[in-house]
């Protein structure tokens, strides 16, 4: 299961990487997507091998999309301080998976069974998408015409 997932994120990356080289906020929102909905997925899915396997594969590639676009946005918006927003994706994404790791174990410690933390990570995606999208918003507002 490892190597699947471990697969997965190797396409992940090559590919977010051509998304992001064609639309950056475009490829943040599918791969965002695409994660949500694997995580929304993998919920069903984990109780067959061969349904669990070939979604922990997606889920692998979608969450790797995801860090090519997102340090490509970061270095767009940093303008001078271009070192300092790296460092700080870099630490954001470490607290993003100690979080992650909490709130998986949360919901399990709530009896809500093995495939929660899927359900949860699909729900933080969502949530990252709004993120995003109030991030893009912001962005036109304050931009020049």
């Amino acid at each position: 299961a490892l190597m699947v997932f471990g697969l997965g994120m190797v396409v992940g990356n090559l590919v977010g990487g051509r998304l992001a080289d064609g639309s950056v906020i475009r490829a943040l929102y599918l791969s965002m997507s695409a994660l949500a909905t694997a995580l929304a997925v993998f919920v069903f899915a984990a109780h067959s091998p061969w349904t669990a396997l070939p979604v922990l594969f997606a889920v692998g590639a979608a969450g790797s999309a995801v860090a090519p676009a997102l340090q490509t946005r970061l270095m767009d918006v940093a303008h001078d301080a271009q070192t300092l927003a790296a460092a700080l994706n870099h630490s954001a994404l470490n607290i993003g998976n100690a979080t992650g790791a909490w709130v998986g174990g949360l919901v399990i410690a709530a009896g809500l069974g093995y495939t929660a933390p899927a359900a949860a990570g699909a729900v933080l995606a969502i949530a990252g998408l709004m993120v995003l999208t109030v991030s893009v918003l912001l962005q036109r507002r304050t931009s020049p015409a």
